[in-house]
């Protein structure tokens, strides 16, 4: 969910130091985003957008959030979603994975949380994210998902993770997956939704819509061996015309493209 991998942040983002733990991870950070580093922010610092660690995560922040918190990739289970391993394959989402999928790429992983439930149904799960500001909450958000009892007990690895263009990244499989899995930005319904989550809202104004949405759904019927699933919001049209199946969520639409 964003746009292309040499975009340059500088303007948009910087790397905040906290000062207590090592500066290295942090100056590491900074070089591999091309942004600047700062120990600590004052109302002139031109940016909008911030990465720190707090409470153990790595974490966005616009100007609003610096009190809040900040953003993170959440492990935990959202609401109605089972915490055991593998979960049941139920709802609107397992329906349209399919029974007999075992392999699943997530092209348009973002915050991860539909990744990670595909996850933890049982799915073999590869993830490709194109931003590189959601790669690395992404890697952060992974690495602590390993560190989880759970994850140890029962021998688990998290999902592989690939940062790159998924068009580029799908044309060189060696091994297609059952499924191919996208959850492209569409433009909002309305100018501003009072609906739209903080997270989404801060993606959107740090990355911006996904402008080749079309393109990507043509590279991964390509590249999928069975099927391709387009989560979109229901009041958008098919991005793929009309799917072979389509299971309704709450506001959302999940739409089956087989492959004969």
């Amino acid at each position: 969910m964003s746009t292309t991998t040499s975009q340059q942040y500088t303007g948009k983002l910087a790397v905040i130091y906290p000062g207590q733990d090592d500066s290295l991870p942090f100056q590491q950070l900074a070089e591999r985003l091309g942004v600047p580093l700062y120990p600590s922010l004052n109302d002139r610092t031109p940016e909008e957008f911030f990465l720190t660690r707090r409470n153990g995560c790595l974490k966005l922040l616009d100007k609003e959030l610096l009190k809040k918190g900040g953003l993170t990739v959440d492990i935990e289970p959202r609401n109605g979603e089972q915490r055991s391993w593998p979960a049941p394959k139920d709802g609107a989402l397992a329906q349209a994975l399919g029974r007999k999928t075992k392999t699943v790429i997530d092209a348009t992983t973002g915050w991860g949380q539909d990744s990670l439930h595909i996850f933890r149904m049982g799915y073999e799960l590869l993830c490709i994210e194109r931003s590189p500001v959601m790669a690395e909450l992404l890697a952060d958000g992974f690495a602590r998902l390993a560190q989880q009892d759970w994850m140890q007990r029962l021998n688990l690895r998290p999902p592989l993770l690939l940062q790159g263009n998924a068009i580029d990244l799908l044309a060189d499989l060696e091994n297609p997956p059952d499924c191919i899995y996208l959850d492209p930005m569409f433009p909002p319904k309305r100018k501003k939704s009072a609906l739209a989550k903080k997270s989404m809202m801060v993606l959107r104004d740090l990355l911006g819509d996904d402008q080749d949405k079309e393109q990507l759904f043509e590279a991964a019927l390509k590249a999928a061996e069975k099927r391709v699933v387009v989560k979109s919001p229901d009041y958008a049209e098919p991005l793929g015309g009309k799917p072979s199946q389509s299971f309704q969520g709450k506001l959302l639409r999940y739409d089956v493209y087989l492959k004969s």
